[in-house]
């Protein structure tokens, strides 16, 4: 193996699973800002692109694996299939909520709510080229290319982006909204979050070698942040309480089961 991608990517997986607590001391330090607006939360939101570019332009890495060319020749399919995993995985989610009574409808406003969904679709693109660039175009990047086996990749590449996310739930997110998603407490928020993410982490992770471009990822993930988040913490859908765990269309064993069935199916297609 090669001594200095594996060096760079420990260095990466230190730093990112660090730098989040460093915001949470650092917010200690000075308090009282606004909140989700503030330093110690810049700081986690911003270091890991820089690491990147650092690794990428100074310490060896490079550009050529980072997944930038958008290759959209002969990856139509994967395209139009990353743009609607979401939406069709929660219509089905919805179906089965609304079948059994345990999603209501009262409140939905079909024009506020895709009025709201597609003035935020396009920030979220934006907001995922810089994610994206991180989790897929740099670490599962370079864990593929150690040539590790397909679900050592997605259990590490799902855990590291995971646990990044910790200090989020655990500290920065307010506890408002994490009850109007799942009231379980922060901390079983994030365990669930986590788990969550490692169920995601396989299908991000074969559209992006399927198609060698972190473009049809920043679709996925951009519809998915406009989409199910706002359905549920705006309140244009209400959900049983204490099914939340089993049909809610963010983190609900439903969900996430066919979120992981669509990405084992996705890397059949590449495996063939």
């Amino acid at each position: 193996m090669d001594k200095r991608a594996i060096r760079n990517l420990v260095i990466f997986i230190v730093v990112v699973l660090a730098i989040g607590w460093l915001g949470v001391w650092i917010d200690q330090v000075i308090p009282d800002q606004p909140e989700e607006e503030t330093l110690g939360m810049s700081i986690w939101l911003v270091v890991p692109l820089l690491l990147v570019i650092v690794l990428r332009s100074f310490m060896g890495d490079g550009w050529k694996d980072a997944g930038l060319s958008p290759n959209v020749r002969g990856n139509v399919k994967w395209y139009l299939i990353s743009i609607f995993i979401f939406p069709v995985v929660t219509a089905i989610t919805l179906a089965i909520g609304y079948g059994t009574g345990w999603i209501g409808f009262s409140n939905f406003n079909a024009a506020a709510f895709f009025t709201l969904f597609f003035s935020l679709l396009g920030f979220n693109v934006i907001k995922n080229i810089f994610e994206e660039s991180v989790w897929r175009g740099y670490l599962t990047a370079k864990l593929v290319k150690l040539n590790l086996p397909d679900y050592t990749i997605y259990f590490v590449a799902g855990l590291v982006w995971g646990l990044w996310h910790a200090p989020y739930y655990l500290v920065f997110l307010p506890e408002a909204m994490i009850n109007a998603v799942l009231p379980v407490g922060r901390v079983g928020f994030a365990v669930v979050a986590v788990v969550n993410m490692l169920a995601w982490t396989v299908m991000f992770t074969e559209l992006f070698r399927l198609t060698n471009s972190i473009w049809p990822v920043i679709l996925l993930h951009a519809v998915e942040d406009a989409l199910i988040n706002h359905l549920v913490i705006d309140g244009y859908i209400e959900i049983n309480a204490g099914i939340e765990i089993l049909i809610s269309p963010i983190c609900g064993i439903v969900p996430t089961l066919l979120y992981l069935a669509i990405g084992l199916w996705l890397r059949k297609k590449r495996t063939r």
